[in-house]
């Protein structure tokens, strides 16, 4: 009944359901099946036909007209795992997998829980609690003071209080959740009122909770991250860093491992906080500490993201440790296997993040029908996505198509894969971010790894060239292609560069008026 490498494991199972969708439901499906289980699927009405159904040994269904009747549902996906009886939940990332009340209905309903304990999330998840308990296990915290403003409340007065404590420019940051929502920079006190209104109501809006509160802003940070680690025996390890300093608007764009800003000895420190850190919550699985590097080489504790982060496989690439497999292992209860001491670092690895945004019109997202989709392949080069061509990309959910990640001996040789994977992928039907990416990777602030967190808030990096033609027309032009036969002999042409109109330097007909009969 179970696959032979769980044999050692005291708590075995034999299927997990994954709760979730896209490219990590894809990505942890095919992680379950080749480690011998049964893969179960979940998906409401615009996901009739995803990918990842394709893949799953067994799907179920979703009710509910919206995401908190069907994949934000803690009973709508505890139900689904008693209807396929699945022993297993793995949440994914986003959705339920920082909700701690969530983990605990699994627990409670007798299903093994893939992730860290309910109370270590409910820790964590709320950043002024996780704050006071890094402050107790002597883990640097960003100086300054904080105060919890609820949603509501007769606030002005004790914010603008502590605002002036702290000093500006200041940071207000929701209590709960992360992905940079509920988060407002405010330089000047004559902003404090509408900043904090606008956090506290994205706030509530993403999390259910307008709780905000207040740090000092480091400016001219790197956005450094570490990959713990933790079995249920004690065992605690980290596997080195990620360096997320490509943000724009905090949200992450370009990932790398490892950061060209941080040395032997500083890797060393930041890997030590983080282990204190997470064995301060009696931490459990695959989890992230994320710090911020300030210029003069102090780091401190930003908050710590209780699931797999979006941008796990720049870990996996340099170190050659799976971490999916790892997250069922330990949920089985069997032992890391892995000491410290033989974590080490491989090449170089980038991970890029393609997105149907347009970002000639302020990265709004773009729907339509991936008419061609093609993937770059090569020594190197990995892909997870959760969509394939023929899909419809729709308003109904994030606009992520793909990550592209890259692996190479070294980061200049990892930039040039990258470039050319990004110049290679075939995406027409939608507008993407490709052009973008380039323009942001070839920047000489990201090749010099100088860039820190203001880099895309403070430099406009994309430029548009006037002579380029309509999306919509070249869309046209190719999907008559594909009719005609005539695509397969295009596989040279930058689809990219007709997809984003985004300046890149060169020509865009270079090649598709030379292969068009």
């Amino acid at each position: 009944m179970f696959p032979e490498w769980m044999k050692e494991a005291s708590t075995p199972f034999s299927s997990v359901l994954v709760a979730n969708r896209g490219e990590i439901a894809v990505r942890i499906i095919k992680a379950v099946q080749e480690a011998g289980l049964r893969a179960i699927a979940v998906y409401s009405d615009p996901d009739r036909n995803a990918l990842h159904l394709e893949i799953a040994d067994e799907a179920v269904y979703l009710p509910g007209d919206s995401l908190v009747e069907n994949y934000l549902s803690s009973e709508a996906i505890i139900q689904a795992a008693r209807t396929s009886g699945a022993q297993a939940i793995h949440p994914g990332y986003g959705f339920l997998s920082e909700r701690a009340d969530f983990a605990r209905a699994v627990v409670n309903a007798g299903i093994v829980w893939i992730g860290p304990s309910p109370e270590a999330i409910e820790t964590m998840g709320d950043k002024i609690s996780a704050r006071s308990r890094m402050i107790e296990s002597g883990v640097p915290v960003i100086p300054g003071d904080e105060i919890a403003i609820p949603e509501g409340s007769d606030h002005m007065g004790a914010l603008a209080s502590v605002a002036a404590r702290v000093g500006y420019p200041l940071l207000l940051k929701a209590s709960a959740g992360g992905g940079g929502k509920g988060m407002r920079v405010v330089r000047e006190p004559k902003m404090l009122r509408t900043e904090y209104e606008a956090a506290a109501r994205e706030a509530s809006a993403a999390f259910g909770d307008g709780t905000v509160y207040v740090e000092r802003l480091l400016t001219g940070a790197r956005h450094i991250e570490i990959q713990v680690l933790a079995d249920k025996h004690g065992n605690c390890i980290h596997l080195n860093e990620r360096d997320c300093s490509l943000q724009r608007r905090h949200q992450k764009v370009i990932e790398e491992a490892p950061s060209s800003a941080v040395s032997d000895d500083l890797r060393r420190s930041m890997g030590e906080s983080a282990v204190l850190a997470a064995m301060a919550v009696d931490y459990v699985g695959a989890g992230t500490v994320e710090l911020l590097l300030s210029p003069n080489g102090q780091y401190y504790f930003l908050e710590m993201n209780t699931r797999l982060q979006v941008e796990h496989p720049v870990t996996e690439m340099i170190t050659g440790i799976d971490l999916v497999q790892k997250q069922l292992e330990i949920a089985s209860g069997m032992q890391l296997g892995i000491s410290q001491d033989s974590i080490g670092i491989n090449g170089h690895s980038i991970e890029a993040r393609i997105y149907a945004e347009d970002a000639k019109s302020g990265f709004l997202p773009s729907i339509g029908n991936l008419g061609i989709w093609r993937p770059p392949t090569g020594p190197g080069i990995r892909v997870d996505s959760g969509v394939r061509e023929g899909d419809e990309v729709t308003v109904d959910f994030d606009p992520m198509l793909a990550k592209l990640i890259v692996h190479a001996p070294d980061r200049i040789s990892a930039i040039r894969r990258m470039d050319n994977a990004l110049s290679s992928f075939v995406a027409l039907g939608v507008t993407t971010n490709i052009g973008f990416l380039r323009n942001a990777l070839l920047h000489q602030s990201f090749k010099s790894g100088s860039i820190t967190t203001d880099f895309l808030d403070s430099t406009p990096i994309t430029e548009f060239d006037p002579e380029y033609s309509d999306p919509k027309t070249l869309v046209s032009i190719a999907a008559s292609a594909k009719r005609l036969g005539l695509d397969r002999s295009m596989n040279s042409v930058s689809y990219t560069d007709l997809d984003d109109h985004s300046g890149h330097p060169g020509d865009p007909f270079r090649t598709l008026s030379r292969r068009f009969p």
